[in-house]
């Protein structure tokens, strides 16, 4: 099992939890994004720049995803393109997308783009902040404790 990344979203503070837990436990983590990132120094952890352009990095995520890998992103189309490939994704702010429910998280994606689209203002997420920290160091811990 490995734990894959869209870098190109990844929060500074969940980043943190995710290379702490990685380290704990052996695992290995490629991040995957269209700019650079630093990472910590790790024989763990690799970074695999890709170029810019529409879903290139997801779609480079994709194709490195294999069965039960982790792959964090906030992006639902990219988490249901890998929960179809076998693998498990995970949300930054805590959310876990599997076979049970990938399916109608990204129908009320699209209907909020939907609406978006009508002109309507949906809103956006509310700042990453100590409580979506802590929901994902615990639903991370909890994937972890289960798949590793």
């Amino acid at each position: 099992m490995r734990i894959l990344v869209d870098g190109d979203a990844m929060p500074g503070a969940a980043a943190e939890i995710l290379f702490r837990a990685a380290s704990r436990k052996k695992i290995a983590v490629i991040v995957v994004a269209n700019s650079y990132r630093t990472l910590p120094d790790s024989p763990l952890f690799s970074f695999l720049l890709v170029s810019q352009g529409p879903d290139i990095a997801d779609d480079k995520l994709v194709e490195l995803t294999e069965e039960n890998d982790l792959v964090i992103t906030a992006d639902i189309p990219l988490a249901h393109r890998v929960v179809e490939k076998g693998g498990f994704a995970l949300n930054p702010r805590g959310e876990l997308y599997t076979k049970n429910n990938i399916g109608a998280r990204l129908d009320v994606r699209d209907y909020a783009q939907y609406l978006r689209d009508s002109g309507m203002q949906t809103g956006g997420s509310a700042p990453f902040g100590q409580k979506q920290k802590q929901a994902f160091a615990a639903q991370l811990d909890r994937f972890l404790a289960k798949y590793v």
